[in-house]
């Protein structure tokens, strides 16, 4: 018999209120459920803006869900009051993708180390200073940069001062928001080997969010595949990456390059542009066998995107024109832009005046000298 799984999220929503009243809100994450199990990783993949970060950041309630169930070791975590949110997060970790904005640059590494071990009233002083030391020792920094600040390491080494504040409180959870996308490749391989032996090590379960298709393959149990704020694909990796279902997986997944020159692959692209989040297409979760039938029913007729929105009196594409609902397209008379006067004008201006004044007493001078001859 399985025991049940340490996280379990069920039909969370995030929905975000447009800038204008009464304006459809934009479905950042729509009815996303997925389950990990204790000690193991799940990956959320998908492109840019499909609504992955937002996912991590409502099930640690960072930013408070809309709507869902998020079960963690056996609580709602949606009902939590904040000083009961507060006891819990000891044990849910993140690490964020830009480690150097997540650290205070006022704070030296070994304050920023021990801060978690304060705001959980963990140890004394002197046993908060040695477990700075320890875990800065599991994440192959020296115990001597404790006192430096973060703007003295590299981007490699400020992300295992991010992974080693995760994981001083001994958490149960952690999710990893893009924690390798903003280093080059061999730092990369290094944080990632690094995240397996501490969760060897310490029984971590992570929720890795990527948009890199090979990271998620090396470091997950478990893959689910996001599409504008839907949950469109969700197994096992090998299930996944071998026999992709969903028509957007496929076209994910041709779209890795090829191990080899000889090897054939057929690249899957879709036609169209993105969808509106606010209002998604109904077929964008259905898995239909034809990518780009389902490509099709994803994205909106090219043609909207240049019809007038209901409720703006005006709008203005590209090339100065005005397009009113109903009627045609009227020139917009542009403003004429006057040459802005050069340093030395003034001073151009006021010596081909002084020039023209003397000028004239010149010639006035010469015909009164006529006159008098």
């Amino acid at each position: 018999m399985s025991s049940a799984p340490l996280l379990q999220v069920s039909g969370l929503k995030k929905h975000f209120a447009a800038g204008k009243r009464g304006a459809a809100p934009v479905k950042a994450v729509d009815d996303v459920s997925f389950a990990i199990e204790e000690g193991k990783t799940l990956g959320l993949v998908g492109e840019s803006g499909c609504g992955k970060s937002t996912t991590g950041r409502s099930v640690l309630r960072l930013i408070e869900p809309t709507a869902g169930s998020v079960n963690f070791m056996g609580e709602e975590i949606s009902k939590l009051s904040s000083s009961a949110l507060r006891a819990m997060r000891r044990n849910m970790q993140m690490v964020f993708q830009d480690p150097f904005a997540s650290l205070n640059p006022r704070m030296t590494i070994g304050e920023v180390l021990e801060e978690p071990l304060i705001v959980h009233g963990l140890f004394d002083r002197a046993t908060r200073k040695r477990k700075v030391a320890e875990i800065l020792d599991v994440v192959g920094l020296s115990q001597a940069y404790a006192s430096r600040h973060p703007h003295e390491f590299s981007g490699g080494q400020r992300q295992r001062v991010g992974i080693a504040r995760a994981i001083i409180t001994r958490p149960k959870l952690v999710v990893a928001d893009e924690a390798v996308s903003a280093l080059d490749v061999s730092i990369q391989a290094q944080i990632l080997n690094l995240l397996q032996e501490l969760q060897k090590e310490f029984a971590l379960t992570y929720l890795f969010v990527s948009h890199d298709l090979a990271v998620i393959r090396h470091v997950s149990d478990s893959i689910g595949v996001m599409y504008l704020g839907r949950m469109v694909e969700y197994g096992s990796c090998e299930s996944v990456y071998g026999a992709p279902r969903h028509p957007y997986t496929q076209a994910l997944l041709s779209a890795i390059p090829r191990e080899h020159p000889d090897q054939v692959r057929q690249r899957i692209v879709l036609q169209g542009g993105i969808p509106n989040p606010a209002s998604p297409p109904p077929g964008g979760a259905d898995p239909r066998p034809d990518a780009r039938t389902q490509a099709r029913a994803w994205h909106r007729d090219p043609d909207d995107h240049a019809r007038p929105r209901r409720g703006r009196r005006n709008v203005r594409p590209r090339g100065g024109h005005v397009c009113r609902p109903g009627g045609r397209a009227k020139q917009r008379a542009r403003p004429v832009r006057r040459a802005r006067p050069s340093l030395y004008a003034s001073a151009d201006a006021g010596a081909a005046g002084a020039g023209c004044r003397a000028g004239r007493a010149t010639g006035s001078d010469s015909r009164r000298g006529a006159q008098k001859k």
